[in-house]
């Protein structure tokens, strides 16, 4: 196996596990403590009783950017794994620009993998969400918001995983007509 298959599998394992963490930390309500229970994104739990969040703009906007961060981050995983699986293909190289519709696209969106999106979307949320909740007495942020804070330095690394196996693959095709061995 050589450097770019390493790449694009250590990127498409990064985006895996990115993946289940903002799936795991989207779909929990631990993302905060207090001495009398906990609270997520969608339930408020008080004393062993859990009941659904009242409509908050700042709570509505994280969780559609959590729910819209790991829908995207899907289809970069399903791109990711179309262009390892078919490498000879140049369409599968190409269709992961489509998911940088989400995100500013790179220079060369062939094999980026498509992991700006998510990582974005993730850090608009979480951001949104420590800036309404840190300055509160006796509230702690909990595994749940943590697991979301993990996915983002993923979804970077998955990225820049993506970015070199491209760079490797653009350096390979720009020497290949020349007859000269290095």
């Amino acid at each position: 196996m050589g450097v770019k298959r390493s790449l694009q599998c250590g990127g498409t394992l990064l985006g895996l596990l990115a993946n289940i963490s903002t799936v795991l930390s989207t779909a929990t309500n631990y993302w905060i403590r207090f001495p009398t229970g906990h609270s997520g994104l969608w339930q408020d739990c008080t004393q062993g009783a859990c009941s659904n969040m009242p409509c908050q703009s700042t709570l509505a906007v994280t969780g559609a950017c959590m729910v819209l961060g790991a829908a995207f981050s899907l289809v970069g995983l399903v791109m990711a794994l179309r262009i390892l699986y078919q490498e000879g293909n140049p369409r599968g190289r190409t269709t992961s620009a489509v998911f940088f519709l989400c995100a500013p696209p790179p220079p060369r969106p062939r094999l980026s993998g498509g992991w700006a999106g998510p990582g974005l979307l993730l850090l608009i949320a979480l951001t949104g969400y420590t800036l309404k909740n840190a300055w509160k007495n006796d509230v702690f942020f909990s595994w749940s918001y943590f697991s979301g804070w993990l996915a983002v330095p993923f979804y970077i690394l998955a990225g820049f995983c993506f970015l070199l196996a491209d760079m490797i693959l653009q350096s390979t095709e720009a020497i290949g007509g020349f007859p000269v061995c290095l």
